[in-house]
């Protein structure tokens, strides 16, 4: 094993996957910003979860919402559902794992709002569940999944928006996952100052 043949591997399937991806969904993605700035403009909140690595992303995305992206503006309203363990442990301990985000849900959403459900395999079953719980509360669903978007993609309505990006590595999809979620933060920041001009 030759570790910079790896590294150099490791950046050509990124790349790749990438490049195989943002034709079929860029179209989503500038859909996904515009509900979501739709919402925030009007009051709303985005709620975002997902577990390991997708957790890290959720918070990732929150908090590029409440503080700043690239440019100064207004704190938007975003909260990661992964980040308060004393919530996370007790619903977990009284209720199960898999209703984690559907407490979360069920205190905070509200219609208006949105989710913001991310999941490399689309078949986390607490992220299924948080789907349609948010779908109880009358908020728009954004899934950011991999491969065929599992059985979240089942879950959707023609309201919701699947950002889908296909391909066999966990690793890949996360990777694409990260940029999708600065596409949506830079087009947030876009239409938030289109409207102030």
């Amino acid at each position: 094993m030759n570790p910079i043949d790896v590294v150099t591997n490791n950046f050509a399937e990124s790349i790749a996957t990438k490049q195989a991806a943002v034709d079929s969904v860029a179209p989503a993605i500038a859909g996904a910003a515009a509900a979501l700035s739709r919402a925030l403009t009007a009051g709303g909140k985005v709620l975002s979860c997902g577990n390991g690595g997708s957790a890290a992303d959720a918070q990732h995305f929150s908090s590029e919402l409440v503080n700043r992206f690239e440019t100064d503006r207004p704190a938007l309203a975003a909260i990661a559902l992964t980040t308060d363990t004393s919530t996370l442990t007790s619903i977990a301990n009284d209720s199960g794992y898999n209703e984690i985000f559907v407490r979360q849900i069920e205190a905070l959403g509200r219609p208006g709002d949105i989710l913001l459900a991310i999941s490399t395999s689309g078949n986390s079953e607490n992220i299924l569940k948080a789907i349609k719980a948010a779908h109880s509360r009358e908020m728009q669903v954004i899934s950011l999944s991999g491969r065929d978007g599992g059985q979240a993609a089942s879950l959707l309505t023609d309201a919701d928006i699947e950002i889908c990006i296909a391909g066999p590595s966990t690793a890949r999809i996360q990777e694409v996952h990260i940029l999708v979620i600065h596409c949506l933060c830079d087009l947030v920041d876009k239409h938030l100052s289109l409207k102030e001009s």
